[in-house]
């Protein structure tokens, strides 16, 4: 037998490098160690700057709620100080009265309703639906210069206006 053969782990024992190898490794497992710690590092600093984002999360989802119950709280204020019965007595203590029977205007100048004026004191006002006014007449279309109209044809007016004989369509040359 050879003296590699003797040799205890025989054919391993030819494998490994005779010599010193640890110089050479060195290297490697400095860069391998270099390596994990900088990732154990990374994910530390990860994982703390994801739980203040979460400490964060918290305190502006607790924020959210307080503040949505003071939006209610002013919205239920809010809608106790519009209810009619209280604009009404808000109204009275600055000395304000209800006015009366509204009257409108239609467009061609006519008064719908009966306007009356607003009560003395504490008189009851009685309300009374207000007259809707009227939609306006369908506009008709023009006629043509120097043709006749009817007087009602165009409200608030009396008669139509005289056609205009001074005017003369003169031809447009290239035409």
């Amino acid at each position: 037998m050879t003296a590699a053969a003797r040799r205890p782990g025989g054919r391993l024992g030819r494998l490994l490098p005779a010599g010193p190898a640890g110089a050479k490794r060195t290297p490697f497992v400095l860069l391998v160690v270099v390596l994990l710690g900088s990732g154990l590092i990374g994910l530390l600093v990860l994982n703390s700057s994801l739980n203040q984002g979460s400490f964060e999360l918290s305190r502006l989802e607790k924020q959210t709620t307080e503040l949505t119950d003071e939006q209610q709280s002013l919205q239920q204020d809010v809608d106790k100080l519009s209810a009619p019965d209280a604009l009404d007595r808000r109204a009275r203590e600055l000395g304000m009265v209800p006015g009366g029977n509204p009257a409108f205007l239609g467009p061609d100048g006519t008064v719908h309703g009966s306007p009356s004026p607003a009560p003395e004191g504490d008189e009851p006002v009685s309300y009374t639906v207000p007259v809707q006014p009227q939609p306006p007449a369908p506009l008709q279309a023009p006629a043509a210069p120097g043709a006749p109209t009817a007087p009602d044809a165009i409200p608030g007016h009396d008669a139509a206006p005289p056609a205009r004989t001074d005017v003369q369509a003169t031809p447009t040359p290239g035409r």
